[in-house]
């Protein structure tokens, strides 16, 4: 079963752009020392943000699946750059809970992180162009 999430990202001008998620729209832009307005997080961000929202929602989940009471939450994320791109992410998880529970949970969270698990993964990227013609008024 094929299960597609589209968004969709518009040119603001500069290095700025608007992207509509569901019924939520994130501004993402560079930091004016890159040459951005800094109007929004940059991309590399929101990725590690998707990591870092994905994983603590994964934990609550679970936590709430194993009856795990929770007093506290929270998740740091640190991208290391290599280049064009992270060579490695790490998750911090700091769990207010049972000490003895936090192992699976973690565990049980990694698998259900959807983020994480396609980071993971060997993932097809396809791009596809189109044209846009600009009509004089």
């Amino acid at each position: 079963m094929t299960n597609n999430r589209v968004v969709e990202s518009t040119w603001r001008g500069g290095l700025c752009c608007d992207v509509k998620a569901g019924d939520f729209t994130i501004t993402v832009d560079e930091p004016e020392r890159f040459g951005g307005t800094n109007l929004g997080p940059e991309p590399t961000a929101v990725l590690l943000a998707s990591v870092a929202s994905c994983f603590t929602i994964a934990l609550a989940y679970c936590a709430r699946k194993q009856s795990v009471a929770l007093d506290d939450l929270s998740v740091r994320v640190t991208g290391t750059y290599d280049g064009p791109r992270f060579r490695a992410i790490t998750i911090e998880c700091h769990l207010g809970c049972d000490p003895a529970q936090i192992e699976p949970l973690v565990n049980a969270a990694e698998r259900v992180c959807y983020v994480t698990n396609t980071l993971k993964s060997e993932i097809e990227i396809h791009l596809e162009t189109t044209a846009m013609t600009s009509q004089a008024s």
